[in-house]
């Protein structure tokens, strides 16, 4: 990454299973295992609204709008916990390109459309487009039900979202993570419809049988650091 980078992550879901452990491992890269939770690894489906994302310092008029569809795992490298993403969708080209290069992350193009519904809930669909890429769909209506909480007041909520660095693999083969920092999520528990998800096959996993957990954040402003490489 040649900057750091100030963004605001917004109107959030995460649809979160256990899966096995072993079939996560499968898909790491060496020096990363698994982090557990109640005896299982965790896979996340997470679509939300990047705004005002630009390098660190400057105004947040500034920054460019980016709606995003991630899949992610929570890791450990040497102890120090960590997620690690599968695939990151992304509607914008250039930011695609940038992710690609400086900060080695497996973004994929995509046409993604956001809005709201009378209800106030969130209508998200997502269609990969990239060149060579396999494709995904996703789509979803999602949105708070219930009262707010902190993730730190929740046992699993903790365990997948108070984690502080992501991890990447290079092209090189190296290891690199880069440090992000943000207030603890506030959340609430959610109410989702998923018509279509392809995001796990696409990324050669099944779609578990149990039903996931959902949660919802309106959001936080994320400071993420330079990428760097894991040397120990």
């Amino acid at each position: 990454m040649v900057l750091p980078l100030e963004m605001g992550w917004r109107n959030l879901l995460f649809e979160n299973w256990p899966v096995d452990a072993d079939l996560l491992d499968a898909h790491l890269p060496d020096r990363l295992a698994v982090d557990e939770h109640d005896g299982f690894g965790w896979l996340s489906v997470v679509p939300f609204t990047n705004v005002a994302l630009r390098p660190r310092g400057f105004p947040s008029r500034l920054g460019v709008p980016l709606p995003e569809l991630n899949l992610r795992t929570y890791v450990t490298c040497d102890g120090e916990p960590g997620v690690y993403f599968f695939s990151l969708d992304a509607a914008g080209v250039a930011s695609v390109i940038g992710a690609r290069c400086f900060q080695h992350l497996p973004y994929y193009y995509a046409r993604i459309s956001l809005a709201r519904t009378e209800d106030g809930c969130v209508d998200f669909s997502s269609r990969r487009r990239h060149p060579g890429a396999r494709p995904a769909a996703y789509d979803a209506t999602y949105g708070p039900a219930g009262e707010p909480f902190t993730a730190t007041d929740d046992p699993l909520a903790r365990f997948l979202l108070e984690r502080y660095r992501f991890y990447t693999e290079a092209p090189d083969g190296s290891l690199r993570y880069t440090e992000v920092d943000h207030e603890p999520w506030t959340l609430y528990p959610a109410t989702a419809d998923v018509e279509t998800n392809t995001l796990l096959t696409a990324n050669g996993f099944r779609l578990p049988d149990t039903d996931p957990i959902y949660y919802y954040s309106p959001g936080v402003d994320i400071v993420a650091g330079r990428s760097k490489r894991w040397k120990r």
